[in-house]
């Protein structure tokens, strides 16, 4: 039997404006994040329901109804205004479930959450992302800073494990490949830190797992592809296992 999985986000409009002399015309470009994540969890026992970022605001469950089916929700490059601001209120002043503590009732509850690092993650790029004191982040097994909190890498920076015989870290040898940046967040005082940046960089938290009442938590503070994921990271070996490895121990029950 297979595990759904909910994965929010990771998709992003781009609009350009093109100059040539006198004239000038425009282009938009629509992108898809998550690819590197699809392909790793095709043919797995993980079933993955992809919402892109510009669905989710109408389509993300108003009920729990829409959320029980799923094992796991991962958030990953999403602000909360999108869960906070869908067309009924923004646009028509209505009143609708908020979907913030509906998401933290459904972990208290045995539900299993978690988010991945980006610019519309956590507090994101000038505090964009806006997660800080919200429900959600009641869940997380870390807390956001109140500003903008990446971390840009554009050196590299490779992960130091802390524990290597944990079952996340199965099947995963030798070194890993580099990471471009993180957002910076502060570990819960009962949470448990697999990884994170070199002490040289910031040694920054890269992995982070917690519990909320019933459910599990987890925090991947950088990203599921490019940028802050290389190419090298991407096609390693290790992504696959790394990213099974961690779906199935949210929903494991030791």
């Amino acid at each position: 039997m297979g595990h759904k999985v909910l994965l929010v986000g990771e998709s992003w409009i781009t609009s350009e404006t093109h100059y040539k002399g006198f004239d000038q015309f425009g282009s938009v470009h629509y992108h898809l994040g998550a690819e590197p994540l699809v392909k790793a969890l095709d043919g797995s026992e993980f079933e993955l329901d992809y919402m892109p970022a510009h669905e989710a605001s109408e389509k993300f469950p108003f009920t729990r109804e829409g959320l029980d089916p799923y094992d796991v929700v991962i958030l990953s490059d999403i602000g909360s205004n999108t869960f906070l601001l869908p067309p009924d209120v923004w646009l028509r002043s209505k009143t609708v479930p908020n979907r913030l503590r509906l998401l933290k009732d459904w972990v208290a509850d045995g539900g299993n959450l978690m988010m991945i690092g980006g610019y519309f993650s956590f507090q994101g790029i000038d505090g964009k992302a806006r997660w800080r004191a919200t429900p959600v982040e009641d869940t997380l097994p870390v807390t956001c800073h109140p500003w903008d909190d990446r971390v840009e890498i554009p050196e590299g920076a490779q992960a130091t494990l802390l524990d290597e015989n944990h079952a996340i870290f199965a099947g995963i040898e030798g070194d890993w490949p580099p990471i471009l940046g993180v957002n910076e967040v502060v570990p819960r005082q009962d949470a448990k830190v697999l990884a994170r940046l070199p002490e040289e960089q910031g040694g920054h938290p890269l992995l982070v797992l917690g519990a909320h009442q019933m459910g599990r938590t987890a925090a991947w503070t950088s990203d599921i592809g490019p940028h802050w994921l290389s190419p090298e990271f991407c096609e390693w070996h290790g992504y696959a296992q790394l990213w099974k490895n961690l779906l199935g121990w949210l929903i494991a029950r030791d």
